[in-house]
């Protein structure tokens, strides 16, 4: 059984792939241009994906293919509906990220809320010595007790998310979906968790119906100016939209570890945001501690070893 892995080199280095246990040759690709993956996955019985892009005309032309196993949990990559034509088998990886993100959605929301870099920055640039005392009060610190959680997505992250506030003293708020009513007492209408949140925090799938959901009509319902963390998936915010509502106090502040294009390009706009104290742009690595992948690694050698067993798991779809 040949397996195919087109894009080792998105999980670290340290990550171990732990053997597997039937048969087989494994052909690990550090990197696979769109250009290449139809020939690589040509005689491949299994194809291990993470961002790739696999698409009809590349799968078609993959005849043994029985089973794409992607090393993540989002499937937009992969065309399902030409694999489900096909008989392939697609699985994906599940609440692996249940600490990792949170912590990272925090870490952001810390380094805002309190003026982490903003402080750091300015001691780079002397001014702690500038100020002839023993502090100095050039940026807000604000405490998380006592202020509103926004959590937009209910899933495992969101739900973490919450009682990780929960424990902070915060006010947590469920958003109901955007334009959708009567989804009962556990959740706040879209609406007015924008207008009552301090912080929001989004942690739900992209899809037609949340693609761009925040902009500029949204940035005008936040009255209490909150700061903005996105860990989930870029595009749904409105990127260009952004800088703007920083610029006009709408928000006091931004942190991002998705964009809609990765890597973005140089002149996207949040490029030109990083001399700003109150926007922060990581590099897509919420989900990337060294224990969640790992544990992202296990579980993906578990899914291909299910389907060789005749017991295929986390299968797309079902």
């Amino acid at each position: 059984m040949k397996i195919v892995f087109l894009d080792r080199s998105t999980l670290s280095p340290q990550t171990s792939l732990r053997g597997l246990t039937f048969a087989h040759t494994l052909q690990l690709f550090e990197k696979t241009s769109a250009a290449d993956v139809a020939d690589r996955i040509a005689d491949a019985d299994i194809v291990i994906v993470n961002k790739v892009k696999l698409d009809r005309s590349a799968l078609e032309r993959a005849s043994k293919l029985k089973l794409v196993a992607i090393a993540a949990t989002g499937v937009d990559n992969v065309d399902i509906a030409t694999c489900r034509e096909r008989n392939v088998v697609v699985s994906n990886i599940r609440n692996y990220a249940a600490n990792t993100v949170p912590e990272h959605t925090f870490a952001l929301i810390f380094a805002l809320r309190r003026s982490i870099c903003a402080y750091r920055d300015a001691v780079r640039a002397g001014r702690w010595q500038d100020s002839e005392q023993f502090c100095f009060f050039d940026h807000p610190i604000r405490d998380l007790a006592g202020s509103t959680l926004g959590v937009i997505g209910d899933g495992v992250l969101g739900q973490a998310v919450a009682r990780l506030g929960t424990a902070f003293g915060m006010r947590v708020l469920f958003a109901g979906y955007k334009g959708h009513t009567g989804q009962g007492t556990l959740y706040t209408p879209f609406e007015k968790t924008l207008a009552e949140s301090d912080i929001l925090t989004l942690h739900c799938p992209l899809t037609p119906e949340t693609r761009n959901m925040i902009g500029s009509p949204e940035f005008s319902l936040m009255r209490k100016r909150p700061l903005l963390i996105n860990t989930a998936r870029g595009g749904l915010v409105d990127e260009a939209a952004v800088g703007p509502a920083l610029e006009a106090g709408q928000l006091s502040g931004a942190a991002f570890d998705v964009v809609t294009t990765e890597p973005p390009p140089r002149d996207h706009p949040f490029m030109a945001l990083h001399s700003r104290p109150d926007f922060i742009l990581t590099p897509h690595v919420a989900w990337a501690s060294d224990q969640a992948i790992q544990g992202l690694a296990d579980q993906l050698i578990d899914n291909i070893e299910a389907f060789v067993r005749g017991e295929p798991r986390n299968v797309v779809g079902s």
